[in-house]
């Protein structure tokens, strides 16, 4: 009989689908036979007996709240009280305990990685390499990125980043399931960075087919694989695995990358640098800007004093002879070209050389 009892308990009280039984049926145990035995205890006509006034008493009590706005008159409705306190603080307890237990077994799987994400517009890290992911993920952070979720391999067994607000999930990879619990349909941008470029074409396959419109960026040892990430799909972008940082650039804008190729290929717009001539004196950036770009289809990047060196420059900054121009242009400039443009007249925005001369002659002048 002791056996039968003990198996009964432990099915349908302490299994982890029926674990809020004992309580929910303590409470109603309590209710159920407090209630006659109060009306047996108190005087005929007690108002602490009445249906609605006994509920709230027994709330009350069995929370151990006791307003005192009701109580029993006898000593055997004393008795009944203490019995409804002791089934209360009972009841609490093992909520409690369950509560517990099902908070601490919410965060083992978080841990674990098997719980689903729920998040959506996030962004998925796939792969997970110690000390690389940590600063791809830092970084990211920086940018104000929001919800990141690490995918990472079965080899991975616990949260590598439980410190970071990093959702994780584990399993393998081109498994559609788990790229599910991941919440890739849901993404916004998806990173694949994994151990070699052949899994990172397997993931590529199972990331574009499990979802239609996120950002996909992979990551290459070659980049002359990157044709046969095309083959899978044109949209995905390929980033050289050994640069970190334009991994992140690419994931917060996309399309990054690919002006950046094409500032370091021969052909199109590349980038230079020129000095300005002595004979120029101190310039402000903003003359420097419309001059070579109005002469040359020059854009001025970056500008360097000395050892210093300031990117996009304030148009009001005066820059010092001597300084080192960094530029996106068709051609290289000579310094004899750059003398010419900077040392002529430029017209502001909007204006071409002859309207501006018109426009600062006075009424009246001979034309």
């Amino acid at each position: 009989m002791a056996f039968f009892l003990s198996r009964l308990f432990a099915r349908w009280v302490l299994h982890p689908g029926r674990g809020w039984l004992l309580p929910a049926g303590v409470v109603l145990v309590v209710f159920a036979t407090s209630w006659p035995l109060m009306a047996l205890a108190e005087p005929a006509g007690s108002e602490l007996v009445r249906p609605g006034t006994y509920w709230w008493y027994f709330v009350v009590t069995a929370t151990t709240v006791g307003y005192g706005d009701f109580s029993p008159e006898t000593v055997a409705g004393h008795v009944v009280g203490a019995y409804v306190i002791v089934g209360g603080i009972a009841t609490l307890t093992t909520v409690f305990t369950k509560l517990a237990s099902v908070l601490e077994q919410a965060k083992g799987r978080r841990m674990q990685g098997t719980e689903a994400v729920r998040a959506s517009g996030h962004t998925v890290l796939i792969g997970y390499t110690a000390g690389r992911t940590e600063r791809i993920v830092a970084q990211l952070l920086a940018d104000g990125v929001p919800g990141l979720v690490l995918c990472a391999g079965e080899e991975v067994g616990v949260h590598p980043m439980p410190d970071r607000p990093v959702e994780f999930v584990r399993g393998d990879p081109t498994a559609a399931d788990v790229l599910a619990r991941a919440g890739v349909a849901r993404a916004t941008a998806v990173l694949v960075d994994v151990a070699d470029d052949n899994a990172a074409l397997a993931v590529a396959v199972t990331v574009d087919h499990a979802t239609p419109s996120a950002h996909v960026v992979v990551t290459l040892r070659d980049l002359d694989r990157a044709e046969l990430v095309r083959y899978v799909d044109p949209r995905i972008r390929c980033v050289q695995w050994h640069t970190p940082r334009m991994v992140t650039e690419e994931l917060t804008s996309p399309g990054i990358t690919e002006v950046y190729a094409e500032l370091m290929t021969a052909g199109g717009a590349d980038t230079f640098s020129v000095t300005l001539p002595d004979s120029l004196g101190r310039l402000p950036a903003e003359r420097c800007r419309l001059a070579l770009g109005r002469a040359y289809g020059a854009t001025v990047l970056a500008v360097r004093t000395g050892a210093d060196l300031e990117v996009n420059p304030a148009w009001d900054a005066e820059l010092a002879a001597g300084a080192v121009l960094y530029y996106v242009g068709p051609r290289r400039l000579t310094g004899a070209e750059v003398e010419a443009a900077l040392g002529g007249e430029v017209a502001p925005p909007g204006e071409t050389l002859h309207t501006a001369r018109m426009s600062r002659r006075k009424p009246g002048a001979a034309q």
